[in-house]
């Protein structure tokens, strides 16, 4: 009898068996399933992070930092530097003429949890003119935009659903001022971030500061990314950097990769491990049940290593519906939601 034929009888036989053997079988399952559900959950949310940051990126646009900072949260530049950006070639000009140039800031506020009342800390983010030259994919869902030079608040959807006091007629206390919410939205891709977007100058006059974090631009085209390049550096007045959006957000995205990437797989590998264990003990157990069985089959001529064959090939196919519900499960309680890390201590 060949070594293929052999192997299938035997799977055969032990399949059949394996009612008998309910306990052991479950064992291993449930094993995998762990293993492989923390698995798929972290590695989902490194994708679903990367998607979220990357949802709205344009090849034509890119933001223009101070000299040494890596983000905008850390970059600082001048008002009048502000102004002679706008002059720069490869920058887009609406329809009345103006060039597409949107100085922002970022402060920091806290709201109230709607759930749980937990107080979280998250950005208002003051743009300039032209902000909605520069996101045509905000949509307004509710109320009208903010209007410069007044304390008035625009908040995402996910704002109003899940925080207190970010529905449209709303008053909030920030920095001891009081700010209306006249408007909510929706952004694009970026469904389940609270972004509350204000005017500029009013943000710097209320908090008191002097400059902005950096100026978003839209380009003319994605080459004239490289004519903005040159010219920032021909000009000596102008102590900034360009970078593509595209390149701002891919390098956010790597940090928070880097991270869930070294959760999923340190706890992924300790879980295969223990799953490995456990299934090589169910495997064991299994084996030593089944002795005699064993032993008759060796004497009636069947080979050692068909017997082998057969008892790994049946670990791997109980391991497959382990794995596949251990992924309809992490789908199943993961997938749609959204988290923050921005709970205040």
């Amino acid at each position: 009898m060949g070594f293929f034929k052999q192997v299938g009888m035997l799977l055969r036989m032990s399949l059949l068996g394996a009612p008998q053997r309910v306990g052991l079988v479950c064992t291993t399952i449930i094993g995998v399933t762990c293993a492989v559900g923390v698995l798929v959950s972290m590695l989902a949310m490194g994708v679903g992070a990367r998607r979220q940051l990357m949802g709205n990126v344009r090849p034509d646009r890119a933001s223009l930092l101070s000299v040494g900072a890596l983000q905008p949260a850390q970059s600082s530049i001048a008002k009048d530097t502000a102004v002679l950006i706008g002059e720069l070639p490869g920058i887009r000009r609406n329809a009345k003429g103006q060039p597409i140039a949107v100085p922002q800031v970022f402060v920091s506020t806290q709201a109230l949890e709607r759930a749980s009342g937990h107080r979280v800390s998250f950005p208002i983010i003051g743009n300039g003119a032209g902000f909605l030259d520069y996101a045509p994919e905000l949509h307004l869902t509710a109320g009208r935009m903010f209007r410069p030079g007044l304390r008035e608040l625009i908040a995402s959807n996910y704002c109003a659903r899940r925080y207190q006091n970010f529905g449209v007629g709303d008053k909030r206390v920030i920095h001891g001022a009081g700010w209306v919410v006249v408007g909510n939205f929706e952004l694009g891709h970026m469904d389940g971030v609270c972004v509350v977007y204000t005017d500029a100058d009013t943000v710097m006059s209320a908090f008191g500061r002097p400059t902005y974090n950096d100026v978003n631009v839209m380009l003319q085209s994605p080459e004239a990314f490289t004519k903005l390049v040159n010219a920032i550096k021909a000009n000596p007045q102008l102590h900034i950097v360009a970078r593509r959006e595209a390149d701002l957000q891919a390098a956010s995205a790597r940090q928070v990769d880097g991270i869930l990437n070294f959760v999923a797989y340190f706890i992924g590998t300790i879980l295969a491990i223990a799953a490995t264990i456990g299934a090589a003990n169910s495997l064991y157990a299994v084996v030593d049940s089944r002795r005699r069985e064993l032993a008759t089959l060796r004497a009636v001529g069947f080979g050692g290593a068909p017997v082998v064959a057969s008892t790994l090939t049946e670990a791997v196919l109980l391991a497959i519906p382990g794995a596949l519900i251990g992924a309809g499960l992490a789908w199943l309680l993961f997938d749609g939601r959204a988290a923050s890390a921005l709970r205040a201590l």
